[in-house]
């Protein structure tokens, strides 16, 4: 496999679990009821981010001449189906919802973790990884600061 072919895998790997993101939050945006409505505006802003950021990663790929993806993974339709059994047994309470977002950001953030330990990223491709790497991490430390502060008044 060439260095070219390496780099697209990852950031196709990547295309899918921030579309399996994207499909999460809307699955969890569905669910959400009134008492909770101050998550909307939360899961709405990482949705339409991951959405950007598969936009940046499919027009890297594309940039190699590459074959982009863009469907979701095995994983991540396994995780929103974990998302739909769990909503049937009463998991829409808050902590619920949010211990189930703070575990779907943690999968991102190990996805984004890996792609840069491999090491098979260079220039822009890098660049863009560590950029929204960084965001990934801001994300995810914004949905553990809201399910600590639930689990403090529970």
């Amino acid at each position: 496999m060439s260095t070219i072919e390496k780099a697209a895998s990852v950031l196709n790997d990547l295309t899918e679990i921030n579309n399996d993101r994207v499909a999460g939050f809307e699955k969890a945006l569905a669910d959400i009821n009134d008492e909770n409505i101050d998550l909307k505006a939360v899961f709405q802003e990482y949705a339409t981010q991951s959405r950007k950021f598969s936009q940046e990663l499919t027009a890297l790929v594309a940039g190699y001449g590459e074959d982009v993806e863009t469907g979701n993974s095995v994983a991540g339709t396994l995780h929103r189906a974990w998302i739909d059994v769990k909503s049937l047994f009463g998991g829409s309470d808050r902590l619920s919802i949010l211990n189930e977002a703070e575990r779907g950001e943690d999968a991102i953030k190990a996805a984004y973790k890996l792609a840069l330990e491999k090491g098979e990223l260079t220039g822009e491709a890098l660049a863009t990884i560590n950029r929204q790497a960084d965001e990934i991490r801001s994300a995810h430390d914004a949905i553990k600061a809201l399910r600590d502060a639930t689990k403090a008044v529970s």
